[in-house]
Parts: C-alpha cells; sequence; structure tokens
C-alpha cells in the first residue's frame, strides 16, 4: 500500500511540487479507506475503495481542488462541506478568527457579522468559541448560504445565515468581521488553476480600479470592532481608509508567510 501512495505521489508531480504532491497522495488514501496516516503506514489491510483512487488522480491532475473532489475539508477544528459555490477556508483565515476570538467585549450580548461568509467557516468558529455571541453571517450568494446553514448544523452551533447584498445591507453590531474579494483582476496571471478554475470568482475578484470598494462598504457600517482580510499589496491604503471612517487603535498583523494580511480597528467614541 506504501509503494502505491508513493506511485501516486509520482504521477501527481507532474502537476504539483514534490511536497504537496506527496501530502496529496496521503490525502486521497486516508479518504478514501478511511484509515489514518499512522494506519496505512503499519499496514492495515481494509482497503476499501483504494482501487478508486486513479479517477480522483486523474481530477487533481486537472487542478481540481482536492477539497471539492471529497466535498469538504477539516480547517480550524471544524469539519467543513465546501462547493464550487464557496471559498476553501485557508489558514490565514484562520488567523483571523483567532484574532476576533481574543477580543474583550463588554455587554451582555455581542452582537457578530460576519460579511461574505462563504462556507460560514468565519461565523461558525467564532460561535463554537463564543456561545454566547449572536452571529450573523451573510453572503450575496444563496448557494453558500445553505452550505453555510449546514456546516452549522454538522458543528452543532446556532448561527443566523441570511441572502443579502453588502451594498444593500444596513445593521448596528459590535463587531464586524470580514474576508471579502480582494484580489486584482490584474493578479489572475499569478495565480494557480486549481484556484482559477474551480473556486467562485465573486468571491476572489475586485476591479484594478476600485479594490478597496467592499473595505469601504464595510468600514461605512461603523462597528464598534472592525477586523478585515486584506490584499498585501494595500495594507497602508486599508489603514488611512479605517482613519477616514474614525477607527482608532489599528493595528496590521503579518500572516504566516509573513505579509500584512489583517486589519483590526476600534471605533472612536
Amino acid at each position: 500500500m506504501i509503494q502505491k501512495i508513493r506511485d501516486i505521489a509520482l504521477q501527481l508531480q507532474a502537476a504539483y511540487p514534490e511536497d504537496e504532491a506527496e501530502a496529496l497522495a496521503w490525502w486521497l488514501a486516508e479518504e478514501t479507506t478511511g484509515l489514518s496516516r499512522t494506519q496505512l503506514q503499519i499496514g492495515c489491510k481494509d482497503t476499501t475503495n483504494f482501487s478508486n483512487l486513479q479517477v480522483f488522480v486523474d481530477r487533481l491532475l486537472h487542478f481540481e481542488p482536492i477539497q471539492y473532489i471529497f466535498g469538504h475539508t477539516l480547517w480550524y477544528g471544524l469539519d467543513l462541506k465546501v462547493t464550487p459555490a464557496t471559498l476553501i477556508p485557508r489558514p490565514e483565515t484562520a488567523e483571523l478568527v483567532e484574532k476576533v476570538e481574543r477580543l474583550k467585549v463588554k455587554g451582555e450580548r455581542i452582537n457578530v457579522l460576519d460579511v461574505g461568509t462563504g462556507s460560514g467557516c468565519i461565523a461558525i468558529a467564532l460561535k463554537k468559541k463564543h456561545p454566547d455571541w449572536d452571529v450573523t453571517g451573510i453572503d450575496i450568494s444563496a448557494e453558500a448560504i445553505e452550505v453555510a446553514k449546514e456546516n452549522a448544523k454538522r458543528n452543532g452551533v446556532e448561527v443566523d445565515f441570511l441572502v443579502a447584498d453588502i451594498f444593500d445591507f444596513n445593521g448596528d453590531f459590535d463587531v464586524i468581521v470580514s474576508n471579502p474579494p480582494y484580489i486584482r483582476e490584474s493578479e489572475k496571471v499569478s495565480m494557480r488553476p486549481n484556484v482559477l478554475e474551480y473556486e467562485p470568482e465573486t468571491a476572489l475578484f475586485v476591479p484594478d480600479d476600485d479594490p478597496l470598494r467592499f473595505y469601504r462598504r464595510i468600514a461605512s457600517l461603523h462597528g464598534t470592532y472592525l477586523f478585515f482580510e486584506i490584499n498585501e499589496a494595500f495594507a497602508q491604503e486599508m489603514k488611512t481608509l479605517l482613519q477616514e471612517e474614525g477607527y482608532d487603535d489599528i493595528i496590521i498583523t503579518q500572516d504566516i508567510y509573513g505579509k500584512p494580511r489583517i486589519i483590526e480597528g476600534r471605533m472612536v467614541g
């Protein structure tokens, strides 16, 4: 079995770097057999569905994300359904959640808004950590909201998920968090096909001539605390935008790759 996994990794190197190809080969083996890597390594014999691996290998060679192939992903301790209607949650977004989770907010009922919720990952993670918070997640995609609702159920939390366009949405919230579209159209040339060809464009891209349009609108809601995942190219512009909207205590945090990725602020007064 170990040799079979090595053979698959070798095939995948035609499309992926060596370390990524190996990780994908093990992931395929674990998903299709239901066995852990340790069980596979010690030679467990339950190889149900192992013969079907080549079908999945072929899909990976066409750059289909493995999370979409199996319809779910493990992220930040959550088992989340993902479909082509939702972005695949990433490590940087987990860092954003960690920042919000550590927030000390005064008040009996804390109202939280997650804008562009997608799979619901941010909203669900926050509700899991703070069951006493009232969490709302909005997205313009009805398909994404259905996925988010299912994810809330499978992770045992209650979140108010709504189909809504942020440009038509209003409300008073203590905490607003968002990972909105922030990749410029011109940046497509440097992106990998597994993102470009499979993940939802509306959740990724913004026009080059107005890359901060979502941030500007969300910041105008004037939540007491505001947290964003941002494009590394616009960290200083984002700081200026928040200052102009009346935010103070603005902090920019680098992600695990050393890039300015998270900005937070507190509404003055």
